[in-house]
């Protein structure tokens, strides 16, 4: 999906793999899989697991590095359907933090392993569709280690990428909170990445998929359809402005450049303002 960002990323990572293969007495088997900028590489392993190691800055780092995966596994309903946790090891070496996950192997690819937003339609069926649904309805009534979208963060987003003042969030749910497609396999369904979950603000995770799918109008459209019940209400129109805002944002980062167009017409469908140029592009 990802590449390493340089040389040197590339070999910090492949040696921490190596160290968390040690750790585990496993071996790491066929290619690897890189994550955003290279802060995560992750490949199978000689005992069909999947190994997937995370690095941070140790003056960034928190505690939320193993908030994501272990709490999962104490909090979150079996309903909910995701790769489990066989191992963890963390150490420093400084300046970073590394993080190593051994996990359940999925077989079954993501949907969209390029980018996290949609370039074409995979024609997902009815029941992957239920499952996605149940999966966030049984995932909603976990008690999260963290509140993900803070008010704070509106405050200072909405004005600058949407243009208008943000709304108070007043209700909030437990959501995955990077509901994408680069996060999610085709059938048989399973969501992917547990870094980020917590207190979401109501309708978040679907109105994330909906903007992530703009690109390919059918699948927008059965998002919507899934998720009527909460985006058609004033919470679910408040949580895809928040989506909106943050997808906006990586745009004036440079990322999202075949999106951005369709994010900025959406954006000012739903508040009647066109969306402030980017400071960054």
């Amino acid at each position: 999906m990802y590449s390493p960002k340089d040389d040197e990323t590339q070999g910090r990572m492949e040696h921490a793999l190596a160290r968390a293969c040690d750790h585990f007495g496993t071996t790491a088997t066929g290619p690897v899989s890189w994550g955003w900028l290279g802060r995560t590489i992750g490949s199978r392993t000689t005992d069909d697991r999947w190994l997937r190691v995370h690095c941070g800055e140790i003056a960034k780092a928190s505690a939320a590095m193993t908030e994501g995966i272990v709490v999962a596994e104490e909090r979150i309903s079996g309903l909910v359907s995701r790769p489990h946790l066989h191992g963890l090891h963390r150490w420093e070496s400084d300046p970073y933090v590394f993080e190593g996950e051994l996990i359940d192997y999925i077989a079954q690819p993501v949907i969209s392993p390029e980018t996290p937003d949609l370039v074409e339609d995979p024609h997902l069926p009815d029941d992957w569709w239920s499952d996605l649904r149940n999966s966030l309805d049984a995932l909603a009534d976990a008690e999260p280690p963290r509140t993900t979208i803070r008010q704070e963060w509106a405050d200072r987003v909405f004005p600058e990428f949407l243009g208008i003042p943000a709304p108070a969030i007043t209700e909030r749910v437990t959501g995955h909170a990077d509901l994408q497609w680069a996060n999610i396999t085709g059938h048989p369904f399973v969501l992917l990445d547990w870094e980020r979950w917590g207190a979401v603000p109501l309708g978040y995770d679907p109105a994330m998929l909906y903007v992530n799918s703009l690109r390919v109008p059918a699948v927008a459209e059965r998002v919507r359809k899934e998720f009527a019940d909460i985006l058609e209400t004033d919470a679910g129109r408040l949580a895809e402005q928040i989506a909106l805002a943050e997808m906006l944002q990586a745009v004036g980062r440079g990322w999202y450049e075949e999106l951005a167009p369709h994010l900025r017409q959406r954006a000012e469908e739903l508040t009647g303002v066109t969306p402030p140029t980017p400071l960054r592009a």
